[in-house]
């Protein structure tokens, strides 16, 4: 099966969130770039300290979403928070809501989603400390560790990522939906 996935992450991403949904990815056959706002290298978090460096496959500034059949961000606190203030990132992501593709997004990750407006009515889940704010911003929040609604993938820690992977890969698999939407 002939797919590419961006994954969207700077500096602060939980390590983890972006390695085993990639390899899971990767071993499914599809093609998996990490996309970024900066070139070179971004810095991993590892539960409570920095780790290793991952080499950015593309900047941003280089790709477009049509390039790709969907979307995977993953958390950390410091990665979707300096996403979220990026024009171009927001851009991005709200691109594959309109395009009806595929998006996924664990812990702290939907903190990008919910600065792109993407969020309002859909039913998700996400990191516990982030769940007031994606109910102010209108998602219909449920402490699940996986939940996808109709081809948006959402789950709330590293422990839930043989679920969330599995459901990715589905989701993936199945293409565009229809009833996605921002």
């Amino acid at each position: 099966m002939n797919k590419k996935v961006a994954i969207l992450a700077t500096d602060g991403f939980e390590e983890v969130e972006l390695t085993s949904p990639k390899d899971a990815m990767e071993k499914e056959g599809f093609e998996v770039h990490i996309i970024s706002p900066k070139g070179g290298k971004i810095k991993a978090w590892d539960k409570t300290d920095w780790s290793k460096e991952y080499t950015v496959d593309k900047k941003l500034s280089e790709v477009s979403s049509k390039d790709y059949n969907a979307l995977m961000l993953p958390g950390g606190v410091i990665n979707p928070d300096n996403l979220r203030t990026n024009k171009e990132a927001l851009q991005f992501v709200r691109e594959f809501f309109e395009q009806k593709k595929p998006v996924a997004a664990i812990c702290h990750g939907p903190w990008t989603l919910i600065s792109a407006g993407v969020v309002k009515g859909r039913k998700m889940t996400s990191y516990n400390s982030i769940k007031d704010d994606l109910i102010n911003a209108g998602a219909n929040w449920v402490d699940e560790e996986v939940v996808v609604d109709e081809g948006f993938v959402t789950s709330r820690n590293p422990d839930d990522l043989p679920a969330f992977n599995s459901k990715l890969i589905e989701e993936i698999k199945e293409g565009k939906h229809e009833d996605q939407h921002a």
